[in-house]
Protein backbone atom coordinates (compact mmCIF):
# COMPACT_ATOMS: atom_id res chain seq x y z
CA UNK A 1 0.00 0.00 0.00
CA UNK A 2 1.68 3.47 -0.78
CA UNK A 3 0.22 6.76 0.14
CA UNK A 4 0.14 9.46 -2.31
CA UNK A 5 -0.37 13.10 -0.65
CA UNK A 6 -1.52 16.25 -1.38
CA UNK A 7 -1.07 19.50 0.06
CA UNK A 8 -1.86 23.45 0.26
CA UNK A 9 -2.71 26.18 2.69
CA UNK A 10 -4.26 29.68 1.34
CA UNK A 11 -5.31 32.94 2.81
CA UNK A 12 -8.23 33.25 1.13
CA UNK A 13 -10.06 36.09 -0.10
CA UNK A 14 -10.96 37.95 3.19
CA UNK A 15 -8.10 37.32 6.06
CA UNK A 16 -4.86 39.74 6.14
CA UNK A 17 -2.91 36.61 7.69
CA UNK A 18 -2.73 33.16 7.79
CA UNK A 19 -3.57 31.06 11.05
CA UNK A 20 -3.75 27.91 9.61
CA UNK A 21 -0.92 25.25 9.69
CA UNK A 22 -0.16 21.80 8.41
CA UNK A 23 2.86 18.94 8.45
CA UNK A 24 3.66 15.92 6.34
CA UNK A 25 5.54 13.49 7.62
CA UNK A 26 6.40 11.08 4.49
CA UNK A 27 8.43 9.06 6.31
CA UNK A 28 6.42 7.89 9.63
CA UNK A 29 2.75 8.91 7.14
CA UNK A 30 1.90 11.14 10.01
CA UNK A 31 -0.41 13.90 9.24
CA UNK A 32 -1.33 16.98 11.15
CA UNK A 33 -3.75 20.14 10.17
CA UNK A 34 -3.98 23.04 12.81
CA UNK A 35 -6.93 26.30 12.07
CA UNK A 36 -5.66 28.92 14.63
CA UNK A 37 -7.62 31.53 16.58
CA UNK A 38 -7.48 34.53 18.54
CA UNK A 39 -6.73 37.58 15.93
CA UNK A 40 -4.61 39.59 17.33
CA UNK A 41 -3.86 36.80 19.85
CA UNK A 42 -1.87 35.37 17.65
CA UNK A 43 -4.03 32.39 16.20
CA UNK A 44 -1.00 31.42 14.13
CA UNK A 45 1.14 31.04 17.02
CA UNK A 46 -1.24 28.65 18.30
CA UNK A 47 -1.13 26.51 15.05
CA UNK A 48 2.68 26.32 14.69
CA UNK A 49 3.27 25.28 18.18
CA UNK A 50 0.23 22.98 17.64
CA UNK A 51 1.45 21.41 14.98
CA UNK A 52 5.13 21.10 15.99
CA UNK A 53 4.17 19.71 19.11
CA UNK A 54 2.21 17.23 17.69
CA UNK A 55 5.12 16.08 15.08
CA UNK A 56 8.17 16.39 17.95
CA UNK A 57 5.81 13.93 20.30
CA UNK A 58 5.09 11.27 18.43
CA UNK A 59 9.00 11.32 16.24
CA UNK A 60 10.38 11.05 19.26
CA UNK A 61 7.50 7.80 20.98
CA UNK A 62 8.78 6.29 17.58
CA UNK A 63 12.78 6.43 18.42
CA UNK A 64 12.01 6.08 22.40
CA UNK A 65 9.31 3.76 24.00
CA UNK A 66 9.73 5.54 27.14
CA UNK A 67 8.26 8.60 26.18
CA UNK A 68 5.78 9.83 28.55
CA UNK A 69 2.20 9.44 27.59
CA UNK A 70 0.29 12.40 28.45
CA UNK A 71 -3.25 11.87 30.01
CA UNK A 72 -5.16 8.76 30.66
CA UNK A 73 -4.92 5.92 27.33
CA UNK A 74 -7.90 4.04 25.90
CA UNK A 75 -8.09 0.10 26.10
CA UNK A 76 -9.95 0.62 22.59
CA UNK A 77 -7.97 2.25 20.64
CA UNK A 78 -3.79 1.11 19.58
CA UNK A 79 -1.08 2.52 21.39
CA UNK A 80 -0.29 4.46 18.17
CA UNK A 81 -3.92 6.21 18.41
CA UNK A 82 -3.44 6.98 21.47
CA UNK A 83 0.24 8.34 21.22
CA UNK A 84 -1.23 11.04 18.73
CA UNK A 85 -4.01 11.87 21.24
CA UNK A 86 -1.35 12.17 23.89
CA UNK A 87 0.52 14.18 21.24
CA UNK A 88 -2.66 16.34 21.16
CA UNK A 89 -3.21 17.03 25.36
CA UNK A 90 1.05 18.15 25.33
CA UNK A 91 0.17 20.74 22.12
CA UNK A 92 -2.87 22.32 24.41
CA UNK A 93 -0.85 21.78 27.94
CA UNK A 94 2.50 23.96 25.53
CA UNK A 95 -0.15 26.39 23.74
CA UNK A 96 -2.11 26.82 27.05
CA UNK A 97 1.15 27.85 29.08
CA UNK A 98 1.99 30.23 26.41
CA UNK A 99 -0.90 32.03 26.28
CA UNK A 100 -1.21 32.24 30.14
CA UNK A 101 2.62 33.62 30.40
CA UNK A 102 2.43 36.51 27.96
CA UNK A 103 -0.40 38.88 27.69
CA UNK A 104 0.12 39.30 23.62
CA UNK A 105 -0.82 35.88 23.49
CA UNK A 106 -3.78 35.56 25.88
CA UNK A 107 -6.94 33.75 24.36
CA UNK A 108 -5.04 32.58 21.60
CA UNK A 109 -5.98 28.65 20.75
CA UNK A 110 -6.33 26.20 17.75
CA UNK A 111 -8.20 23.50 16.23
CA UNK A 112 -6.21 20.12 15.51
CA UNK A 113 -6.62 17.22 13.18
CA UNK A 114 -4.28 14.71 12.65
CA UNK A 115 -4.06 11.22 10.71
CA UNK A 116 -1.07 8.92 11.31
CA UNK A 117 -1.24 5.14 8.98
CA UNK A 118 0.80 2.02 10.51
CA UNK A 119 0.07 -0.41 7.56
CA UNK A 120 -3.78 -0.36 6.83
CA UNK A 121 -5.12 1.43 10.48
CA UNK A 122 -5.13 5.02 10.42
CA UNK A 123 -5.07 6.18 13.59
CA UNK A 124 -7.24 9.81 14.18
CA UNK A 125 -7.59 12.36 16.63
CA UNK A 126 -8.88 15.75 16.77
CA UNK A 127 -9.66 18.56 19.21
CA UNK A 128 -12.40 21.59 17.28
CA UNK A 129 -13.90 21.58 14.24
CA UNK A 130 -11.14 21.23 11.45
CA UNK A 131 -12.36 18.04 9.75
CA UNK A 132 -11.23 14.51 8.16
CA UNK A 133 -13.48 12.37 5.74
CA UNK A 134 -12.55 9.32 4.81
CA UNK A 135 -13.84 8.84 0.89
CA UNK A 136 -14.21 5.09 -0.12
CA UNK A 137 -16.17 3.58 -3.34
CA UNK A 138 -17.69 6.76 -4.06
CA UNK A 139 -18.91 7.86 -1.19
CA UNK A 140 -17.98 10.35 1.44
CA UNK A 141 -18.30 9.96 4.94
CA UNK A 142 -16.88 12.77 8.15
CA UNK A 143 -15.02 10.41 10.44
CA UNK A 144 -14.54 13.24 13.13
CA UNK A 145 -17.28 15.16 14.65
CA UNK A 146 -17.06 19.09 15.08
CA UNK A 147 -16.04 20.62 18.65
CA UNK A 148 -18.79 23.21 17.66
CA UNK A 149 -21.52 25.14 19.39
CA UNK A 150 -24.32 24.29 16.37
CA UNK A 151 -22.75 20.74 15.57
CA UNK A 152 -23.90 20.18 19.17
CA UNK A 153 -27.40 21.63 18.23
CA UNK A 154 -27.93 19.35 15.60
CA UNK A 155 -26.53 16.22 17.12
CA UNK A 156 -29.10 17.04 20.15
CA UNK A 157 -32.14 18.02 17.22
CA UNK A 158 -32.37 21.95 17.80
CA UNK A 159 -30.86 22.73 14.70
CA UNK A 160 -31.34 21.31 11.10
CA UNK A 161 -28.06 20.84 8.99
CA UNK A 162 -29.50 23.24 6.85
CA UNK A 163 -30.22 25.86 9.31
CA UNK A 164 -26.42 24.72 11.14
CA UNK A 165 -24.93 25.96 7.91
CA UNK A 166 -26.72 29.26 7.75
CA UNK A 167 -25.81 29.98 11.22
CA UNK A 168 -23.38 32.90 11.94
CA UNK A 169 -22.72 31.37 15.18
CA UNK A 170 -20.55 28.44 13.40
CA UNK A 171 -17.19 29.76 14.21
CA UNK A 172 -17.97 29.18 18.26
CA UNK A 173 -16.20 26.24 18.96
CA UNK A 174 -16.87 24.03 22.37
CA UNK A 175 -13.70 22.76 22.83
CA UNK A 176 -10.17 23.78 21.32
CA UNK A 177 -6.47 23.13 21.90
CA UNK A 178 -4.93 25.82 24.01
CA UNK A 179 -8.16 27.25 25.99
CA UNK A 180 -7.95 25.59 28.83
CA UNK A 181 -5.34 23.66 31.13
CA UNK A 182 -6.56 20.01 29.78
CA UNK A 183 -8.89 19.22 26.81
CA UNK A 184 -10.58 16.02 25.81
CA UNK A 185 -9.06 14.82 22.88
CA UNK A 186 -11.92 12.32 20.29
CA UNK A 187 -10.11 9.58 18.60
CA UNK A 188 -10.52 6.78 15.88
CA UNK A 189 -9.58 3.55 14.00
CA UNK A 190 -9.90 3.18 10.26
CA UNK A 191 -8.87 0.38 8.40
CA UNK A 192 -7.77 1.60 4.49
CA UNK A 193 -8.16 -0.39 1.31
CA UNK A 194 -6.30 0.44 -1.95
CA UNK A 195 -8.93 3.17 -3.56
CA UNK A 196 -9.53 5.16 -0.80
CA UNK A 197 -9.05 8.75 -0.19
CA UNK A 198 -8.72 10.66 2.90
CA UNK A 199 -9.28 14.55 3.84
CA UNK A 200 -7.94 16.47 6.62
CA UNK A 201 -9.25 20.13 6.02
CA UNK A 202 -10.08 23.66 7.88
CA UNK A 203 -13.59 25.16 8.17
CA UNK A 204 -12.26 27.30 5.99
CA UNK A 205 -13.32 24.83 3.26
CA UNK A 206 -16.12 23.33 4.47
CA UNK A 207 -17.47 26.46 5.17
CA UNK A 208 -17.44 27.73 1.91
CA UNK A 209 -18.31 24.68 -0.25
CA UNK A 210 -20.53 21.37 0.34
CA UNK A 211 -20.08 18.18 0.94
CA UNK A 212 -20.62 16.70 -3.00
CA UNK A 213 -19.10 19.40 -3.96
CA UNK A 214 -15.49 18.15 -2.21
CA UNK A 215 -16.23 14.33 -2.77
CA UNK A 216 -16.96 15.60 -6.66
CA UNK A 217 -13.36 17.32 -6.71
CA UNK A 218 -11.21 14.06 -4.69
CA UNK A 219 -13.34 11.85 -7.19
CA UNK A 220 -12.67 13.72 -10.29
CA UNK A 221 -8.81 15.20 -9.54
CA UNK A 222 -5.98 12.25 -11.34
CA UNK A 223 -3.49 13.12 -8.09
CA UNK A 224 -3.88 13.90 -4.37
CA UNK A 225 -1.99 17.45 -5.15
CA UNK A 226 -4.34 18.13 -8.02
CA UNK A 227 -7.48 17.42 -5.48
CA UNK A 228 -5.96 19.69 -2.63
CA UNK A 229 -5.30 22.82 -5.25
CA UNK A 230 -9.05 22.49 -6.79
CA UNK A 231 -10.42 22.16 -3.23
CA UNK A 232 -8.47 25.35 -2.44
CA UNK A 233 -9.63 26.81 -5.48
CA UNK A 234 -13.25 25.86 -4.59
CA UNK A 235 -13.14 28.00 -1.21
CA UNK A 236 -12.30 31.13 -2.84
CA UNK A 237 -14.33 30.65 -5.64
CA UNK A 238 -17.31 29.81 -3.10
CA UNK A 239 -16.02 34.05 -1.15
CA UNK A 240 -12.71 32.92 0.35
CA UNK A 241 -14.13 34.66 3.87
CA UNK A 242 -11.54 32.30 6.19
CA UNK A 243 -7.80 30.94 5.34
CA UNK A 244 -8.38 27.10 3.90
CA UNK A 245 -5.78 24.56 4.22
CA UNK A 246 -6.08 20.88 3.21
CA UNK A 247 -4.40 17.65 2.86
CA UNK A 248 -5.42 14.64 0.72
CA UNK A 249 -4.11 11.38 0.94
CA UNK A 250 -4.39 8.31 -2.02
CA UNK A 251 -4.07 4.87 -1.09
CA UNK A 252 -2.84 3.19 -3.91
CA UNK A 253 -0.93 -0.52 -4.81
CA UNK A 254 2.02 0.02 -3.22
CA UNK A 255 4.39 1.23 -6.47
CA UNK A 256 7.72 -0.97 -7.56
CA UNK A 257 10.98 0.54 -6.64
CA UNK A 258 13.41 0.51 -9.38
CA UNK A 259 14.93 -3.23 -8.64
CA UNK A 260 11.87 -4.63 -8.50
CA UNK A 261 11.25 -3.11 -11.67
CA UNK A 262 14.71 -4.32 -12.84
CA UNK A 263 14.39 -7.88 -11.72
CA UNK A 264 10.99 -8.01 -13.71
CA UNK A 265 12.43 -7.02 -17.06
CA UNK A 266 15.51 -9.63 -16.07
CA UNK A 267 12.96 -12.22 -15.74
CA UNK A 268 11.64 -11.72 -18.88
CA UNK A 269 14.19 -10.30 -21.14
CA UNK A 270 16.63 -14.26 -20.81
Amino acid sequence: MHIQVGARTDLGRVRKNNEDCYSVDDALQLYVLSDGMGGEAHGEVASQLAVQTVLAHCRQSVNSRSTPIFGESSPDVSERTNRLASAIRLANRKVFEMAASDAEHKGMGATVVAVWVEAQRMSVAHVGDSRAYLLRAGTMDQVTADHSLVAEKVRVGILTPQEADASEMQSVLTRAVGTSAAVEVDTDEQMLVVGDCVLLCSDGLTRMATDPEIASTLLTSSSAQEAADRLVDLANEGGGVDNVSVIVLRVLEKSEGFFDRLKIWKKYSG
